[in-house]
């Protein structure tokens, strides 16, 4: 398969009869596709930090920096733009390629934005790949965040267009798509995924994937996230443990209908065995974030990730656009 052949034109029940093929057809067919497109024995590393934590205008039933939930989260301001290359030094130290730098927003504001591509440029020149999540982003914003040269801005959509009303009723859907358009259509890389477990159903996974898999674009990055347990915010009261098996089949699924794009095993791994993170990596999963803490929440230690991927014969992969500097107008 070449890329020229990549489909955007899923529809859910051939998504849906993907998923159900027999585990060990499915686990082929995804091995497939992703040793066409990646060197299967590789793993990206990331690194993820949050330069502005809590008070989110934003009502997203799953998160512990909305300030309309008592999570104890407190609310920071904008961290300095020295602490962040200190951290970002830091993360490249600790084997990380890309460093991604998330804010408690619901979009930035203009006045914020020469501090935010300062960040962008000071950590590009560190050769560390660049990744922000700010909320949402007009074009204008984008444009000046490319110019700065950032490489990926991360944009979920969280769950099916369906579900999406049972998370948040201060965005929709619509708006979330609004600025994954906006950063494609500005030459940014898009980073652009979900989460699982917050009560949501089988239908309601795989039209995630269908909805990314049907955009004009598949994002280049696709982060999958499991449900970490958060006391104080609304999904924790409908959230469901989420069977092992049915995880590495989204995992596969995601790799089959996007098969060029990187599989990010996010935020969750610290509720995995050994054993499920290896058939999610059998099954197209290559990348991780690295790090012991993931904007709020919790991740395993460096030295846990080292173990894991040493006994699996896992190797980390060269980044692919370390350090982009913007082309000269």
């Amino acid at each position: 398969m070449t890329n020229s052949e990549i489909r955007t034109d899923w529809t859910m029940k051939e998504a849906e009869a993907v998923h159900a093929l027999p585990f060990p057809d499915l686990i082929h067919r995804a091995q497939t596709l992703h040793r066409t497109h990646f060197d299967p024995s590789a793993i990206e590393t990331a690194s993820l930090l949050s330069i502005k934590t809590g008070g989110c205008p934003e009502d997203c039933g799953y998160c512990s920096q909305s300030a309309h939930h008592e999570t104890g989260v407190k609310a920071t301001k904008l961290m300095d733009g020295d602490d962040v290359l200190a951290a970002a030094r830091r993360a490249k130290a600790a084997g990380a390629q890309r460093f991604c730098m998330g804010a408690a927003w619901r979009s930035p504001k203009d006045r914020d934005m020469d501090k935010l591509c300062d960040m962008v440029r000071d950590v590009s020149e560190l050769g560390l790949e660049t990744c922000m999540t700010l909320g949402m982003l007009s074009p204008g914003q984008v444009t000046r965040l490319k110019a700065a040269g950032l490489d990926y801005y991360n944009h979920n959509i969280d769950t099916s267009p369906d579900y999406y009303e049972q998370i948040s009723s201060t965005r929709t859907m619509r708006d979330r798509l609004e600025t994954v358009g906006h950063v494609r259509n500005g030459g940014i890389r898009v980073c652009c995924g979900g989460i699982v477990g917050m009560g949501e159903r089988e239908e309601d996974r795989i039209a995630m994937l269908v909805t990314l898999a049907t955009l004009p674009a598949h994002p280049d990055s696709v982060p999958i996230n499991l449900w970490n347990e958060i006391e104080g915010v609304p999904v924790q009261d409908r959230a469901k443990p989420v069977d092992p098996f049915a995880l590495v089949r989204l995992v596969a699924l995601a790799r089959i209908l996007m098969p060029a794009s990187v599989v990010r095993l996010s935020a969750g791994r610290t509720g995995m065995s050994d054993e499920l993170q290896a058939l999610c990596f059998l099954a197209g999963a290559n990348s991780i974030f690295i790090g012991d803490q993931l904007l709020t929440t919790g991740n395993p230690a460096a030295w846990k990730d080292h173990d894991l991927l040493t006994r699996l014969g896992l190797h980390i992969a060269a980044a692919r656009y370390p350090g982009s500097r913007p082309v000269p107008q």
